[in-house]
């Protein structure tokens, strides 16, 4: 065999090496009764959880909470089946977390509480289409 073939084959195999070894941190979409249902089953892998910020009637965000060192935050998510839940984030609040259509937290639960590692957030587009009207 030639070196060059034995040196393709080295490639290829660390290549799915690294591909295998990064499938196994990839986390699922759920809701939050199915997080919490993996917790108790043990399953302590990070998951992702879509929702919104609860609004009063007002339409105005409520459940915002700065944690005692103004380092961190917790905030009250409903999900796509209508759950709330506390999230609490060991971060600051990122920018423009208010004006966020959706929000994606990556976490898992801790107790009762969701503990977050990552928000990602889906703000509102500044090109959304909009229709123009000739007279």
């Amino acid at each position: 065999m030639k070196k060059s073939h034995i040196f393709l084959l080295i490639v290829i195999a660390i290549a799915v090496g690294v591909v295998i070894s990064t499938a196994g941190d990839a986390s699922s979409y759920v809701n939050f009764k199915t997080a919490r249902e993996m917790k108790d089953r043990g399953d302590d892998n990070m998951v992702h959880v879509v929702g919104e910020l609860k609004k009063d009637d007002q339409g105005r965000i409520v459940g915002i909470t700065p944690g005692e060192n103004r380092l961190s935050f917790s905030f009250i998510m409903v999900d796509d089946h209508q759950q709330e839940q506390l999230v609490v984030y060991k971060k600051p609040m990122p920018t423009d977390f208010t004006k966020s259509e959706k929000v994606v937290v990556v976490g898992n639960y801790h107790n009762e509480t969701f503990v977050a590692d990552k928000i990602l957030l889906k703000c509102p587009s500044k090109y959304e289409e909009t229709q123009i009207q000739a007279n």
